[in-house]
């Protein structure tokens, strides 16, 4: 396996409006790509991710550009294309104790938002999964885990699984091995009682 690139810290994301801003389905797609495609993307190269048209992915990358959350990328040698990047390849996003009631149901239409995307690769992953090569089916893997722990515990699990992860992350990896698939990992970690 090849050293990953260190990874550049997650940007925190508290404000409502782009929290708002984030909570599209297109606009997920997009980040998600643009974060994990070294050099950028296009409008016509988001677009195939997005499921948009190029100028209604154009509107989308503009909006995310106004919140800050994505760039302008170095050009590819023309420069009638225009590249964007991610500014940052995580966020993090926290309204923070205290929060009012416009961050709080913000951050909660973000989060149904990713929620609802998840689910819908488990069901993808689901109805296609008969059709895939054995040992992708094999690996494959749906588990729920009942833990008892302290909140330091929890920390200090979640640190660990970060650590497992962060050498497989698809912008980090420098030279994945031949066979290599797009894996979308969710991991969640929330008291219950």
């Amino acid at each position: 396996m090849s050293e990953a690139r260190p990874e550049p810290r997650r940007a925190t994301i508290s404000d409502p409006q782009v929290m708002r801003a984030l909570a599209h389905p297109a606009r997920m797609a997009i980040m998600e790509h643009l974060s994990t495609t070294e050099g950028g993307a296009t409008a016509t190269e988001c677009a195939e991710i997005a499921g948009l048209s190029p100028s209604a992915t154009s509107y989308h990358l503009r909006e995310l550009a106004k919140f800050g959350l994505i760039e302008q990328a170095p050009g590819r040698g023309d420069a009638r294309e225009r590249v964007w990047q991610a500014f940052s390849p995580s966020y993090y996003v926290d309204s923070g104790p205290g929060a009012d009631a416009e961050a709080r149901a913000a951050e909660l239409a973000l989060v149904d938002a990713h929620l609802a995307r998840d689910a819908q690769r488990a069901r993808e992953w689901i109805r296609r999964a008969p059709d895939e090569p054995r040992d992708w089916y094999a690996a494959a893997w749906f588990s729920d885990s009942v833990l008892l722990l302290t909140a330091e515990e929890l920390a200090g699990l979640n640190e660990q699984f970060q650590a497992l992860l962060r050498p497989y992350r698809k912008r980090g990896r420098v030279d994945p091995p031949a066979g290599a698939r797009t894996v979308a990992v969710q991991y969640r970690a929330l008291p219950v009682d």
